[in-house]
């Protein structure tokens, strides 16, 4: 008859051995995952682009040429909304990401409020 080993039998060592064995090994699949390779980097970057082009047009870039409104204020506008498009990715990537993630959920956060500035100075409502 076999005799079973209980979890309690083993010798710490070889627990102590083997997880550092484990965390090692999570460590280079999460390194692989992160290669940058031609491929990815165009697939995130026609993501991003599909993205920029849907707030150029949602923001009006046709507006001065249908109904005759200054160019400036339409750049404004579109300041504003990439300034807050591009705070709400830089939050997204900071809570995905593991490293730098308060760094980059304060610069998100600080692109929203300098979206929400310009917003108030193209109005004529000054906040500062």
């Amino acid at each position: 008859m076999v005799k079973h080993r209980r979890y309690s039998d083993k010798p710490k060592e070889d627990s102590i051995q083997n997880d550092e064995k484990i965390e090692f090994q999570e460590q280079e699949i999460s390194s692989e995952k992160t290669s940058l390779d031609l491929k990815s980097l165009l697939l995130s970057g026609t993501k991003y682009a599909y993205i920029v082009v849907a707030v150029a047009l949602l923001s009006g870039i046709f507006t001065p040429l249908t109904l005759g409104i200054e160019i400036e204020n339409v750049i404004f506008g579109m300041l504003s909304i990439f300034l807050g498009l591009g705070g709400g990715i830089i939050i997204f990537l900071g809570i995905k990401s593991q490293k730098f993630t308060l760094l980059m959920v304060c610069g998100g956060l600080a692109m929203m409020v300098g979206s929400l500035i310009v917003i108030y100075e193209s109005t004529n409502h000054p906040i500062l």
